[in-house]
């Protein structure tokens, strides 16, 4: 894990500062929109009035929920401090945080995961420069400044995403795990367990629904693999939002693309509404493969003890050396506009669940790792397995998808596009998907920049 956090510090140190339009976060959390007043940016001083404090968590990370109402629960027995944990459902974090902001006890820890919600919520973030928080760090490559150089939020974890992958039912099906190495390979094994389904008892895909609680692990995630593609052919990772895209990798999003949802459990023209439970899918049996990232690991660890995870294979010449996607969005921010004292018990409470043994080993163990010092080591297989494509040689796919202009409404247009071309897989179809994709990015950043 250390070798694999090593080589992505260089990366996410350019990636973390980049800024163009609105981005989304990894669990398909939406960027706050601008708030309607300001705030003091100035650290809390200790609270002097003898009132206790207390913390109020906004989460957007839903897969999370469980273990950190445990660490609320566990904080509480120790230390006798309320700690609340609200967490906004898959696609309405910008909604439900700027509503939050405007009550009369509003959240004490939020999430500035980008350069653009550093624009927009940096008057409401406490600077965390040298604060007890920050000194703990390991890393400053996960840590946000705005333009004055204030430490607008703190990285918490690191992640990757791909194909999640259950070895015993690739090996139930007649293949190896050793033939997952290129998008021939991926498609080979994936088109005969679809084609023997019924015998197998299980499906290739689990499924690919376009509702928003699923829909970004096409839109945000799989489509990284067009940016990425376009990005390494310009010689150097982006620093700024592109104005245009080529269309040079679109086809290889449609390799894999046409891949998962015709060799999936769910029929592609059923995935417009959605109501398929992926990921319980994969964790019963019934799917070999699923699209997702290292925040699965504790929930598919249960049941799939020895899932690992493989790149976006496509069809890109070389992606044999093809690592995973790795970066992060995760980011605390402390509230500048809560009380003296609610600030104070938050930056206590930040630094036990980052320094005390079982809340940071619960709090690892859903995040999958933490760049703290004194944070438990992280036992995530998905990580391990980006860990080792590094170690082996592998490219390292950034999250160029930061950049997605106008996230919301770009990617509402994917899916609209992705609906049409499920219902009816005809050239013309894609051509919309293909227009969704690169000439709504061209059209989003002009909106945006002129």
């Amino acid at each position: 894990m250390k070798k694999f956090l090593a080589i992505v510090l260089a990366m996410v140190m350019v990636m973390a500062l980049a800024a163009c339009g609105g981005q989304t976060q990894p669990s398909g959390g939406e960027t706050p929109s601008t708030p309607s007043s300001g705030g003091s940016t100035t650290p809390a001083a200790p609270a002097a009035s003898g009132k206790t404090g207390s913390v109020y968590w906004l989460n957007f990370k839903p897969e999370s929920d469980e273990a950190l109402q445990q660490i609320a629960a566990l904080y509480k027995e120790k230390k006798g401090v309320d700690v609340k944990v609200v967490t906004a459902a898959s696609g309405t974090y910008s909604q439900t945080l700027t509503a939050e902001m405007d009550k009369s006890n509003p959240p004490t820890i939020y999430v500035v995961g980008n350069a653009n919600s550093v624009k927009d919520w940096s008057d409401y973030a406490v600077d965390l420069t040298g604060t007890p928080i920050a000194n703990e760090l390991n890393t400053d490559a996960y840590n946000l400044y705005d333009e004055n150089g204030k430490l607008v939020s703190i990285g918490y974890c690191f992640e990757c995403y791909g194909i999640i992958v259950n070895p015993d039912l690739i090996q139930k099906a007649g293949h190896s795990m050793d033939e997952l190495k290129n998008f021939d390979g991926l498609k080979k094994v994936a088109e005969d367990i679809h084609a023997n389904a019924a015998t197998l008892g299980f499906d290739a895909f689990s499924s690919c629904d376009m509702d928003p609680s699923s829909s970004w692990r096409f839109t945000g995630h799989m489509v990284n693999l067009v940016y990425y593609y376009q990005e390494r052919d310009g010689g150097s990772k982006w620093t700024e939002c592109p104005p245009t895209l080529t269309n040079d990798y679109v086809e290889n999003y449609k390799n894999l693309y046409d891949l998962c949802i015709n060799n999936s459990l769910t029929d592609p023209t059923a995935l417009a509404t959605g109501g398929h439970d992926a990921e319980a899918e994969f964790k019963s049996g019934k799917a070999a493969f699923f699209v997702n990232g290292s925040w699965e690991y504790s929930a598919v660890s249960e049941t799939v003890p020895n899932a690992t995870m493989i790149p976006y294979y496509c069809g890109v010449s070389g992606e044999e050396k093809a690592g995973l996607n790795c970066g992060t969005e995760n980011c605390w921010a402390i509230n500048s506009m809560a009380s003296a004292e609610d600030q104070q018990a938050t930056m206590d409470f930040l630094v036990w669940l980052v320094t005390d043994p079982e809340a940071s080993r619960i709090a690892v163990d859903t995040f999958g790792a933490m760049p703290y010092k004194n944070a438990q080591e992280s036992t995530n297989k998905f990580l391990a397995a980006a860990d080792q494509y590094a170690a082996n040689g592998c490219y390292v796919m950034d999250w160029a998808t930061n950049y997605q202009p106008a996230v919301d409404d770009y990617r509402a247009a994917l899916v609209s596009a992705l609906n049409a071309y499920n219902a009816d897989q005809s050239a013309a179809n894609w051509e919309t998907v293909r227009t969704a994709m690169i000439d709504g990015w061209a059209a989003q950043y002009k909106a945006q920049n002129g």
